[in-house]
């Protein structure tokens, strides 16, 4: 599906000029970095099928520079490398940073393209931040150099259900079946593989998965997917999607006339983004979304925020919470690593991230460290709902920023 350029890919393209004006593009599409301390190579998708999510990722990482030279003291330079919604575009562009210099990379949003390039870091020896990526894999292969600020597939499957039984709690209302529905790519497939082993043992759940639909993130047409999720006539949709995905999804169930109780995300991106609410209007609607999110009450949520609106004056960090903090963290560990170390060497540098502990941060959860194998831990997830065209807490309770709405409004009618 094409869609016009978007204000958030126009402002991106145009800071990226602009960093080419200063420092010329070097080929595969790098931004050289062309002084300054510590070189941070920044790797996401802003074109491709994921193009608008690498696009609101990359604001993260634009905003930190400033930042954290305000924080930490620490002068970075990034280095923008888009690779393009393919993988092996990311392997080589993985490659070209770190020849061009970079002391570190971060990135990328994307399962399949991180384990590549972790696969890149760890030959080379260059510290490797993942700001968004859940397939437990990534962490299980004894990496030295990678690590994920996070949660693994697993987590995000466990954290998920538990706030769907929450969902059901609340609403005084209990599905007996639902239809599950998921990309088939990396991200997709161990979502599954984890909802599969979480729902033979959380007996808890009231309901049971009658149909399970795999489909391409890159489709440009679901209609028979849909019409086989409609013909289980389940209660409700479990949908792990991407985001262009979503939205043709949502598009054919309301072509089809297919309106479950409602459409449940146990921890994918996708129906919180902008373009979701812009594509589809109110269609966009009550969707729901259990994924780890922003806290807006800390210090450095505010600051973050600030300097969002700065740069950003016609838009609202809500629509990017989860890309933009994410990946403005990963940045951030990347600086306060080579403030404690007082060095760009590479070993060095990634013993620094590995003792991260930071406990002032913009995600939900405890303090930001690792695990021996890399993996950050303890982080939250919150129920997200479609609500105004805004995404909109909704539970925890003591979260909450408005009430609940399940079923959704049409099977009142």
């Amino acid at each position: 599906m094409s869609a016009p350029l978007d204000p958030t890919r126009r402002r991106v393209n145009a800071a990226l000029a602009g960093g080419a004006a200063a420092g010329s593009l070097a080929p595969f599409g790098i931004a050289r970095a062309q002084s300054g301390k510590l070189k941070i190579g920044v790797l996401l998708p802003r074109s491709g099928v994921q193009g608008f999510i690498g696009q609101s990722c990359q604001i993260g990482a634009d905003i930190a520079p400033a930042l954290i030279k305000e924080m930490l003291g620490v002068d970075v330079e990034l280095m923008n490398a888009d690779w393009e919604t393919n993988v092996d575009v990311a392997r080589t562009r993985a490659e070209r940073l770190i020849q061009e210099g970079a002391h570190v990379l971060v990135g990328p949003f994307d399962s399949g393209a991180a384990q590549a390039i972790a696969q890149v870091a760890e030959q080379r020896g260059v510290p490797f931040v993942i700001n968004i990526a859940a397939a437990p894999q990534i962490t299980e292969q004894g990496y030295k150099f990678t690590f994920r600020n996070f949660p693994t597939a697993p987590e995000l499957v466990r954290n998920g259900l538990a706030l769907i039984g929450d969902i059901f709690q609340a609403s005084n209302v209990v599905p007996r079946n639902a239809v599950f529905m998921h990309v088939n790519d990396t991200f997709g497939q161990s979502m599954a593989t984890g909802i599969n082993a979480f729902m033979q043992r959380l007996t808890q759940l009231p309901f049971k998965i009658t149909e399970t639909i795999s489909y391409d993130p890159a489709a440009k047409d679901l209609t028979v997917e849909v019409a086989k999720a409609k013909a289980a006539k389940a209660d409700f949709l479990l949908l792990v999607c991407r985001l262009n995905d979503a939205i043709i999804l949502r598009r054919e169930m309301v072509k089809q006339r297919w309106n479950p109780m409602g459409i449940i995300s146990p921890g994918s991106p996708g129906m919180y983004e902008e373009q979701y609410y812009k594509t589809l209007g109110k269609l966009s609607e009550h969707s729901i979304s259990n994924v780890p999110w922003y806290n807006p009450r800390t210090d450095i949520t505010k600051r973050v925020e600030r300097v969002f609106n700065k740069q950003n004056p016609k838009d609202k960090l809500m629509f990017h919470a989860l890309n933009v903090g994410f990946t403005f963290e990963a940045v951030m560990v990347a600086a306060d690593a080579y403030r404690r170390a007082k060095s760009t060497d590479r070993k060095v540098l990634a013993d620094a991230i590995r003792e991260t502990n930071i406990t002032d941060r913009m995600m939900l959860g405890g303090p930001l460290k690792f695990n021996a194998k890399g993996q950050v831990e303890g982080l939250q997830s919150a129920c997200i709902q479609n609500l105004n065209l805004r995404p909109t807490v909704v539970l925890p309770a003591n979260a909450a920023e408005a009430k609940l709405v399940f079923p959704v409004p049409e099977y009142k009618a």
